[in-house]
Parts: structure tokens; C-alpha cells; sequence
């Protein structure tokens, strides 16, 4: 990057503050660069995404974006790597851009390991960059990613622009409902598949495109646990900025491989194939194994197994199941339990905080969680969290005034809004001494609404879809109302 970003795309007027920077033109150069990235790659016209990654790479529009990605808008920002540097300040970041387009990597230094809880009591190792190396991670993968967008196959959704969860939910869905023709289900998982991806592989398939050298030594890069520098002969570290790029890269070719015989949806290392019987269910498994070996990796023995959809099986927090003939999506109840058993905790670690706090504590959990679920069959599940985090509150309520009535309990901490009784609320003066009141959020106030899955192949790196993407995006994406988006692959076939 040294005498590059200075004298790059975009570089002409720069501003010298971080708050003056014009970001709509920024974000425009960097759109329009990717879109050319993709149309290129899509017409085959390999010497020319080779020379406008190299453009990407250079701009300093995209190393902007790439700081305010890295500093701003991701939540582990307040996370340092071994270089124990984190950058929270408009002046650091406009110190950061400068220290960039000076820099010249030349070789990533380790990631610094540090384990996140799972679930059953598990850990799962990440490896946190450097901030240098997270920048420059986020400047590489703006222009690796609309190559490889061009080129994946439709029914991946993890980790990439434009796709979600619901998507990958409602194609599931798509390919269960009704008397489907695919009824056997392979619910499979990748052991490791972050940690054990073979290196050589992803970089036999980037090839020879500008940036590879620079992947290889974030790939062999090791990382710190314990002031110890551990070597990486395999793996993507969880926590870097490109790692689920690469990881994509690697998975790419599965639904090719499978053929057009069995369906197949894919969300990272997750994912499922529908076949018409059992054995070809148990074949596609077989043949799976042999093709995850070329890279390294194998299926979990734990979590992947043949079922029948009329007995159900759990995928991306949902449980997925037909009954008479009519293929439902419910909240998995794990996940469920598992929300109503954190807040219990939290009200007993925090017995004395003020009742505001408790308020502006569990209303985004609430919200977040119920609007995940709000696409499914969840009503009565929501109905279900809000008595048991209603009766967990009237614990906390109680606990706190041992020696008061219940009635007066219920005056102190709780009323009637918009025809709800025993609202959790809490009433204070403003600033202009108005009386205000804010209150508990229910998961039950959530509306259940319809996904509309993203169209095959689309991606916003697509020039011809913008469109289609400014539609989606005016709409909300995920709560646009059934018939309204240009493209909707429920009524092409898919099933």
C-alpha cells in the first residue's frame, strides 16, 4: 500500500478531518469499482479484473471505507490484536488512513487468540488481527469479493453481501413444503471447518490474482495464546476480517458436485441437501466426505445425520418439521430456553440495579432475538418468552421489597399501556419536566411477517440489478410485502 492510497482513486480533494469526509462519494467510487470487478469476472475478461483489483487495492476511497469498517462500524472495534492498539477516535482513524497509505506490508504479524462460549459449556477459539492487518484485510477483501460474487454458486447464503439467515430459511422451506418430492433431509455440519481449511486449496483457487502473496501470510501467520507464537498449517483465524471470504472460496463447487438430483442450501459451515429416499440421502453424505477431504475438512459425526422431514430437525435456530403435509419453522427450543435462562441470570447477578436499567437492558435482547423469529411460526413461542420473563421480573420485584405488599409492587413497577395490563414501566420528568413513561417491549408486539427470499444468483455487485437492489432495499429487504420485489424465486421452480 506504500504511495498508493495517497495518489489513488479518489484521492484528488482530500478531506483532512474525519468528520468532513464526504462518505456518499466515497461509498459511490468503491460500489462502482466492485460492480466493474464483477461484470468483468462474468465476462471472463480475466486481464482486466486483474488490473481493477489492483485499482481497488489502491484506491484511497477504499481504504477509507475499509478504516471505518474496521474502527467504527464492526463490534469487536474495542478488540486489540498483539499490537494491543485500538483506534475509537475521529483523530486516530484520520491518523490511521495516513499510517496506511504509508505502510508497506510486507510481512502480517500473529493474531492474538481468544476463546468466545458456545453452546454445552464449549469455547470457540477466535484470532484477532492486528489493526494494520484488519484494515488491510478489509481494503483485500473489497476486491477479492465481487470476483468470487460473480462466480458462487446461488444457494450459499453465509457470509456474503445481500444474503441472511431468512434467505437460506425460507429456500429450506421452499424445497420442504407440502408433499415434496425430497423428504429425506441430510443435516450436516463441518467439523472445524474455520480451523482445519487447507491452506494450499484456497489459494490453488484464488490463483494468480492480485493480493494472494498477502492472503498467504495472513494465512501462515500463527497467533499468540499465553505470550506463545503458535504456527498455523491450516485454518482461517475466526476474527479476521477476510476469513469468511476464504472460507466460502473453499466451500464453493458443493451444489455442482451434488447435481440438480437433490436439493441443497448452504449457510457457512451449515447446511442441508433434500434427497427423494434414504439411501440417496446417505449417498450424498458419502460422496460429501470424499469432496470435503480435498480440503481438508469432514462432517462433524455429532451433528450431521439423515432424517426424515416429518420428524424434524433443527437448522439456523429454527426447527424445521411437516405436519399433515405442511412444512412449519418454529424457534428452536433450545434457543428459546436458552434466552429465558440468560435473563434469569442476568435479573439475579443484578438485584440492585435501578429499574430503567433493567428496561434499557432487556428491550434491544427482546426486540433482536424476537425479530430473528419473526419470520417463522413463533406467535405462540413469543407469547410463551413474555409470561416467563413477565414472572422472572415479578421474582425480581418481589426479591427487592421483601417486606411490602403486592399490591404495592404492582403500583411501584408495573400499569396499564395501551390496554396491557401489568406492563413492566417505569415513569420520570424530562428535561422540559414532562412526565415520561418507557416500558418492557414484548416479544408478542413483534408482527409475524412473510421473508421474501433474495432472487437466484442476485448480488448488489451486479450492475444490471440495481434496480432490483434499490427496490429490496426501499422495501426493508426482509419485510417487504408478498408481490411487491421484481423477483421471487418461490414461484420459479425451485421446489
Amino acid at each position: 500500500m506504500k504511495d498508493r492510497a495517497n495518489d489513488g482513486i479518489g484521492a484528488a480533494g482530500q478531506a483532512k478531518n474525519w468528520n468532513d469526509i464526504p462518505w456518499r462519494d466515497v461509498q459511490k467510487r468503491v460500489t462502482n469499482l466492485r460492480q466493474r470487478i464483477f461484470r468483468a469476472t462474468r465476462e471472463q475478461k480475466w486481464n482486466e479484473v486483474r488490473s481493477l483489483m489492483k485499482l481497488m487495492l489502491r484506491s484511497r476511497s477504499n481504504l477509507l471505507v475499509s478504516v471505518r469498517r474496521v474502527t467504527q462500524d464492526n463490534k469487536g472495534k474495542a478488540t486489540a490484536g498483539v499490537d494491543h492498539e485500538t483506534v475509537l477516535t475521529p483523530e486516530g482513524r484520520m491518523a490511521l488512513v495516513r499510517k496506511m497509505s504509508r505502510y508497506s506490508i510486507w510481512k502480517s504479524k500473529p493474531t492474538r487468540r481468544v476463546y468466545i462460549p458456545k453452546a454445552g459449556g464449549k469455547s470457540r477459539p477466535l484470532g484477532i488481527p492486528t489493526i494494520i492487518d484488519r484494515v488491510a484485510q478489509a481494503v483485500m477483501k473489497n476486491a477479492l469479493e465481487p470476483c468470487w460474487e460473480a462466480r458462487f454458486e446461488s444457494n450459499s447464503y453465509g457470509f456474503r453481501p445481500g444474503r441472511s439467515c431468512h434467505d437460506a430459511i425460507k429456500h429450506c422451506w421452499i424445497l420442504l413444503k407440502g408433499n415434496g418430492l425430497r423428504p429425506w433431509v441430510l443435516d450436516a455440519d463441518i467439523k472445524g471447518a474455520f480451523d482445519n481449511i487447507s491452506h494450499d486449496y484456497i489459494l490453488n483457487a484464488i490463483g494468480a490474482l492480485p493480493g494472494r502473496e498477502l492472503i498467504k501470510q495472513w494465512l501462515k501467520a500463527g497467533y499468540v495464546e499465553q505470550e506463545m507464537l503458535h504456527a498455523t498449517e491450516a485454518g482461517t483465524p475466526q476474527g479476521g476480517v477476510v476469513s469468511p471470504l476464504l472460507a466460502n472460496i473453499a466451500l464453493d463447487g458443493m451444489q455442482q458436485m451434488l447435481g440438480s438430483k437433490y436439493g441443497f442450501v448452504r449457510y457457512a459451515d451449515d447446511f442441508i441437501v433434500c434427497a427423494r429416499t434414504r439411501a440417496e440421502a446417505e449417498f450424498a453424505q458419502h460422496e460429501i466426505q470424499s469432496w470435503l477431504a480435498q480440503r481438508g475438512l469432514t462432517l462433524h459425526p455429532e451433528k450431521t445425520r439423515v432424517v426424515h422431514v416429518d420428524d424434524g430437525f433443527n437448522f439456523l435456530g429454527f426447527t424445521v418439521r411437516r405436519y399433515q403435509g405442511k412444512c412449519l419453522f418454529t424457534p428452536q427450543k433450545e434457543k428459546v430456553l436458552e434466552l429465558v435462562a440468560s435473563i434469569r441470570a442476568w435479573l439475579k447477578r443484578h438485584a440492585q440495579v435501578k429499574q430503567d436499567a433493567v428496561i434499557l437492558h432487556l428491550n434491544p435482547i427482546l426486540t433482536g432475538w424476537a425479530n430473528y423469529y419473526r419470520h417463522g411460526v413463533s406467535k405462540r413461542v413469543f407469547g410463551f418468552v413474555d409470561s416467563e420473563i413477565w414472572k422472572s421480573i415479578w421474582k425480581w420485584c418481589l426479591r427487592r421489597h421483601p417486606n411490602k405488599s403486592q399490591r404495592w409492587v404492582y403500583d411501584r413497577y408495573f400499569g396499564e399501556i395501551d390496554g396491557v395490563r401489568w406492563t413492566f414501566r417505569v415513569r420520570y420528568l424530562d428535561k422540559d419536566d414532562h412526565l415520561r413513561t418507557i416500558a418492557l417491549r414484548r416479544a408478542q408486539d413483534v408482527r409475524i411477517e412473510r421473508h421474501i427470499k433474495i432472487a437466484g444468483d442476485a448480488s448488489p455487485d451486479n450492475p444490471e440489478q440495481r434496480d432490483y437492489w434499490l427496490q429490496r432495499r426501499s422495501l426493508r429487504g426482509s419485510t417487504i410485502r408478498r408481490g411487491t420485489i421484481l423477483l421471487d424465486l418461490e414461484d420459479e421452480g425451485l421446489s
